[in-house]
């Protein structure tokens, strides 16, 4: 297993994954931010709760075939790479995302949205696998944070962009627009020379002196304990993500009476403030671990950390005014994306990097399963119980923290330092 000396092409590498990711996330926020006009489409003026149920089924569509897709393309990756495994996962939910155009039914939009789901399956574990590829573990929380701010750096543009494209041009163009944008990305990563220049920095980089590692086979992940602290701690949390991505538009259009013209300055408050814990979170790890903990130590501080700070979304549903919502939502977001920075970090601290595709895939697919649960519960409960669905947000992490992250396995190494930054 050789050790890589990275130089600045891994930024290169670390801004790329950054700018997919972003595609990424603005392909699935398209739905929620369309959705006042997808009201009328679907008639749900007629009846406000079968709408919603059948709103939040079409979410789970999307949710349901993430999951299954996570689970195939984290095995996928591990034996392609990254740069082909990534490229067949956009290729794939570009199209899905333009298909949305042509849908007029929940049953098409639940088909576009499985679609698209398979297809963006594959952007973690291969942005993650890369991660492994070129940073060092004390940078690697870092990169993730770097990279995974795309999240939040789309849900800054997608609240003006893709209402206004909708509002001037339809609603059908805002999914031929994001869908594009996914398509335009894939001929950039095809024309960068991922694998010659991951070569040559191996080739004048230092050898450890072992052979390289095969991939693990997916039986023997699945007996590992940090496989399923990992799985199961996505399977509580991943679900609120997805309330905040595919809800929060809604919850501010009914709660404050926002039109799709005002929802933009909100959401990109809240979302900056996610911008800003996807890194901070990062951050914190690193620092961690240069002051002197173990880099399971320093991940697991940070973890306990952005739990605590996400339970402030319990109190959302008694803010009077829109931007003390906004607040607390900054900081629930915030400490999310710190959390899920610092998460996905774990499997390759735990794992070589030949396995680390498959443990995020793994995670992906358990965390769905999760996700599915909470997003049919919002769906039963957002018309007469919202204030539920707040509280088990505010909780989720904590229990996550208490029961998956809180300790760290004396019986595990730490894990080999398979890539080295200068």
């Amino acid at each position: 297993m050789h050790r890589i000396s990275g130089g600045n092409v891994r930024w290169v590498v670390c801004g790329l994954l950054f700018l997919i990711t972003c595609v990424n996330y603005m392909d699935r926020s398209a739905l929620g931010l369309v959705e006042p006009m997808l009201r009328h489409v679907l008639s749900g003026d007629n009846n406000a709760a079968l709408y919603n149920r059948h709103y939040s089924e079409i979410v789970n569509c999307f949710i349901v075939a993430y999951g299954l897709g996570f689970l195939v393309s984290g095995w996928i990756v591990d034996r392609i790479g990254a740069k082909k495994g990534l490229a067949l996962s956009i290729m794939v939910w570009g199209l899905a995302s333009i298909s949305h155009a042509f849908m007029r039914t929940v049953t098409g939009f639940g088909m576009a949205r499985f679609a698209l789901g398979l297809g963006e399956s594959g952007n973690f574990p291969a942005a993650l696998k890369a991660t492994a590829d070129w940073f060092s573990v004390e940078e690697r929380a870092l990169a993730t944070g770097m990279f995974n701010s795309g999240t939040s750096a789309a849900s800054l543009l997608a609240p003006f962009a893709i209402p206004w494209v909708a509002v001037h041009y339809g609603w059908q163009a805002a999914f031929v627009c994001t869908g594009s944008l996914s398509l335009l990305w894939l001929a950039l990563w095809l024309a960068f020379p991922y694998d010659r220049l991951r070569h040559e920095h191996t080739a004048v980089g230092h050898s450890s002196g072992s052979a390289p590692v095969a991939p693990r086979s997916l039986l023997s992940l699945l007996g590992e304990r940090a496989t399923w602290n990992f799985a199961l701690s996505k399977a509580l949390t991943d679900g609120v993500w997805w309330f905040y991505l595919f809800w929060l538009p809604k919850y501010f259009h009914e709660r404050f009476k926002m039109d799709m013209s005002n929802l933009g300055l909100p959401l990109i408050v809240v979302y900056v403030g996610a911008t800003a814990g996807s890194i901070g979170g990062g951050w914190l790890a690193g620092y961690a671990i240069k002051r002197g903990l173990t880099p399971r130590r320093g991940r697991r501080l940070a973890l306990q950390v952005c739990a605590l700070c996400t339970a402030v979304v319990i109190f959302v549903p008694f803010a009077h005014a829109l931007w003390q919502a906004v607040a607390l939502l900054c900081v629930a977001t915030a400490a999310h994306q710190g959390w899920s920075s610092n998460l996905f970090s774990t499997p390759s601290d735990n794992f070589a990097p030949e396995s680390v595709a498959t443990v995020v895939g793994i995670g992906g697919a358990v965390g769905s399963l999760g996700s599915s649960a909470f997003t049919a519960l919002v769906g039963a409960l957002w018309t007469n119980h919202s204030l539920l669905i707040f509280f088990m947000a505010g909780l989720a992490y904590l229990i996550a923290v208490v029961l998956f992250q809180s300790r760290v396995p004396a019986t595990q190494p730490d894990p080999l330092v398979s890539v080295s930054a200068p």
